[in-house]
């Protein structure tokens, strides 16, 4: 582990194993330098333990970059399990995994991500307190992921008017990957402000839906790459953008809400050199996270919730204005600041 890219200095990585549930978990905590490591849990069926431990690291460190340039008193971290979410879910396995959460003390708070709903995420609140995303108690505040589309769907109006000259989205092609919890919803906002969809996903049900819904074009997953479109939206899982992919796209600017989307560090330039310009996806994404800050405060105000998102997507409009002035990368360019955030706060 320590000799991966992928470890990046974290703090810390924890390994549990329950054998009585089949509970297999990692929860890897990159920074706390902002406050206690937050980020969300993903249940998902790893080739083997390294992936595993790999998406962990990768999706931390993320987090400790989405909470500083969302200006939230988080650091960050995340926890994955290692399973299949249709066929290995039960209210013993998050049990479990909730009182490993609670063996660190505070250290980590939790939320449902990929693969877990609010409706597990009950099950570990029975074990530990720390753990937001819940449906109900006295600050809940269900599930974050539509807050997390209303963010990208900003993001994307953002780029799209440094990209593409555009004052709305208003017949705006957008080519979406995944209609999941986030993408089907930011499917919504943008068939509502005019945009043209082309859609896909590997779950069938969730495309007819949002075809249904919002008058979207489907198409294949691998074809989602050639079709001639203004602006992609990956919303699905990470490293979708690398030489084979960039290659293929036409269009003018990418902004989705999956995370680490870019599959190298040096992709970031690439993608500047093909004239696409790149909202960085830890910007773009950071709405969810802070509707968990909120209600990790123990207080909820939506007020508050919605006025941080529309700093954030100020944010995300001054990091592409700096990328098209200086010719650099916009992920550079975030990483930057948030990174400096993080050093202050250790110094």
């Amino acid at each position: 582990m320590f000799d991966t890219a992928a470890f990046a200095d974290h703090e810390s990585v924890h390994l549990f194993h329950d054998k009585a549930t089949g509970l297999r978990a990692i929860v890897a905590i990159h920074s706390t330098a902002l406050g206690p490591a937050a980020g969300g849990c993903r249940m998902w069926n790893y080739v083997d333990g390294e992936e595993a431990m790999r998406d962990a690291l990768r999706l931390s460190e993320g987090m400790s970059y989405k909470n500083a340039i969302a200006d939230l008193p988080l650091g960050g971290g995340k926890g994955v399990i290692w399973g299949d979410s249709k066929t290995q879910k039960s209210p013993e396995l998050f049990r479990a995994f909730g009182q490993a959460v609670d063996s660190l003390n505070g250290k980590y708070w939790t939320a449902e991500d990929v693969g877990i709903s609010p409706d597990d995420m009950k099950y570990v609140a029975e074990q530990t307190r720390f753990v937001a995303g819940l449906n109900d108690g006295e600050a809940a505040s269900g599930d974050p992921s539509p807050v997390t589309a209303l963010g990208v769907f900003k993001g994307i109006e953002a780029t799209a008017m440094r990209a593409l000259n555009a004052d709305s989205l208003d017949g705006v092609r957008v080519a979406v990957q995944g209609v999941g919890h986030v993408g089907g919803y930011v499917c919504s906002y943008l068939a509502k402000a005019g945009a043209h969809l082309t859609i896909t996903d590997i779950n069938q049900e969730s495309l007819k839906l949002i075809s249904e819904q919002t008058g979207a074009t489907i198409v294949a997953p691998d074809e989602i790459y050639d079709i001639d479109a203004d602006v992609f939206s990956p919303n699905a899982l990470g490293a979708v953008i690398n030489d084979d992919t960039l290659s293929r796209l036409k269009v003018k600017a990418i902004a989705g809400g999956a995370n680490n989307q870019l599959a190298t560090a040096d992709m970031g330039e690439k993608v500047r050199q093909q004239g696409i310009l790149y909202a960085p996806d830890f910007v773009i994404n950071g709405g969810g996270i802070i509707n968990v800050a909120s209600e990790i405060s123990g207080v909820f105000s939506t007020p508050w919730v919605e006025s941080k998102v529309e700093t954030l997507t100020e944010t995300l409009g001054q990091i592409l204005d700096q990328s098209l002035k200086e010719n650099r990368p916009s992920s550079d360019i975030a990483l930057e600041i948030a990174k400096q955030r993080i050093e202050a706060a250790k110094n």
